[in-house]
């Protein structure tokens, strides 16, 4: 192995694998939820996140909407909205 290398003549790569990068974002999950994945991540030795992008790619695969009716503040008398699961 060389001590120094000349980088200099080194040409940009566009990276053929870049839209396949998996992308950090923030989300708010319920603690029992992430307990769930956590504990499911002990037990079968896979890390909770990919546990959780995996079903989350399932339900994507499989066309699944979540069964959640959005209530208006003004029928729920309440600042926020709430929700009701079906």
């Amino acid at each position: 192995m060389r001590k120094e290398y000349d980088l200099k003549k080194m040409k940009a790569v566009d990276n053929p694998y870049i839209d396949k990068l998996k992308q950090t974002i923030t989300i708010r999950l319920d603690s029992d939820v992430i307990e769930y994945f956590k504990d499911l991540s002990k037990r079968t030795h896979v890390p909770y996140q990919t546990l959780v992008n995996d079903f989350l790619r399932n339900c994507k695969d499989q066309k699944l909407a979540p069964k959640t009716i959005w209530r208006s503040t003004a029928e729920t008398g309440n600042k926020s909205r709430s929700k009701k699961a079906i």
